[in-house]
């Protein structure tokens, strides 16, 4: 079930709820019981670099190139 994030505007406390996806846009009251709340726009985070990999260093053995690395076209 996702989590989503809330903020309190009465009290400034931030806080997460677990709720269906159709329930994510209902209100909920923040932990000290203030109506006043509103849903915070969340990212996602995944494992990995956003960053392009550095090319390798070519080991200067020849090959290379085509649809198959060379290999075939020695």
């Amino acid at each position: 079930m996702p989590r989503y994030e809330y903020r309190c505007r009465t009290c400034g406390d931030t806080f997460e709820k677990s709720r269906p996806m159709a329930e994510s846009s209902a209100p909920a009251a923040c932990p000290a019981g203030h109506d006043d709340t509103v849903k915070l726009l969340s990212t996602v985070a995944v494992g990995g670099s956003a960053a392009a990999p550095a090319p390798r260093a070519s080991g200067g053995s020849g090959g290379g190139g085509g649809c198959c690395g060379g290999g075939c076209c020695s």
